[in-house]
């Protein structure tokens, strides 16, 4: 069995907007700018963003938008020397509680066919798959899977 790596899990500040994106330059392609996360956490009134933090380091973070019942993942990433080790998994349990806190009852994200990393631990925690949006990543044209989960008081 692994040992659970100590982890904190808070609100994104705009103090974390240098680490998390980073993150996202690591992470993707076709990174989001810097300023969209001080957008996203000064403008955007549906936005909800959380970082996670080992060793006082942003080791990963994820945005959601809730709208009326339903929450749609924006990103989630997680830093490479700190994947394999359940940080996404935990961090979307977060997103999936904190979404139902604030009224969501679903939720919903695009994730690439071939990320399957990620396809098989959104299926572990219930996301089906019920769409395409074709040529949906622009780096490569690759299409995205649409997967939904309902939501529950855990």
């Amino acid at each position: 069995m692994t040992e659970q790596i100590d982890i904190e899990f808070r609100f994104m500040t705009l103090e974390d907007v240098d680490a998390v994106w980073e993150l996202e330059r690591l992470a993707f392609p076709t990174p989001w700018p810097r300023d969209a996360f001080v957008n996203e956490l000064t403008i955007n009134p549906n936005a909800r963003y959380v970082v996670a933090v080992m060793n006082g380091q942003v080791i990963a973070y994820c945005g959601m938008w809730i709208v009326l019942d339903e929450a749609h993942i924006t990103n989630v990433a997680v830093h490479p020397d700190c994947r394999g080790q359940k940080v996404g998994d935990r961090l979307m349990r977060q997103m999936m509680g904190l979404a139902y806190v604030f009224g969501a009852r679903s939720m919903t994200l695009e994730v690439r066919p071939s990320n399957t990393v990620a396809r098989n631990m959104y299926t572990k925690l219930g996301f089906t798959e019920q769409g395409r949006r074709k040529r949906y990543y622009s780096d490569n044209d690759e299409d995205a899977l649409i997967m939904w989960v309902t939501l529950h008081e855990e």
